[in-house]
């Protein structure tokens, strides 16, 4: 005997809690034409998300927490909605971003290395007693 198994679906609210993601936000992105489903509704009108749709959106949080533009993210989006054909397409965006995030982190990386200089520094002179006149703006 073979059975059908049940698809999971989650109220607007739980969506909120498992993505992070606000209730406007996610009316925001349901508008934007970032999901790549319609959003099914209850007889009532309620909003329905699937599991599919809930890992989706936990993509594109990352993807915005990131950097990626609101305008590239729809373009993924519209590309996975379009179905297989596109992958390079889809590639290139996300290997375009990926870059993009490689040189935010080599740039954060410079700015930490130049902070634990300065932290050394500071402690050094703090430890030996010295710290008086560090960048002190009246002498």
């Amino acid at each position: 005997m073979t059975t059908e198994p049940t698809t999971q679906s989650f109220g607007i609210g739980e969506v909120a809690e498992r993505t992070g993601l606000s209730v406007h936000a996610l009316r925001f992105y349901e508008r934007e034409g970032l999901l790549v489903g319609p959003v099914l509704r209850t007889p009532g009108g309620r909003r329905r998300y699937t599991s599919f749709d809930v890992d989706w959106l936990l993509i594109c949080v990352k993807l915005r927490e990131s950097g990626m533009p609101l305008a590239e993210l729809e373009r993924f989006a519209e590309l996975v909605r379009q179905g297989p054909g596109n992958e390079a397409e889809r590639l290139h965006l996300l290997d375009t971003h990926r870059r993009r995030v490689d040189a935010q982190i080599r740039a954060l990386e410079e700015c930490r290395s130049v902070i634990t200089w300065k932290v050394d520094i500071y402690a050094d002179h703090l430890a030996r007693g010295e710290a008086g006149g560090l960048w002190d703006p009246r002498t």
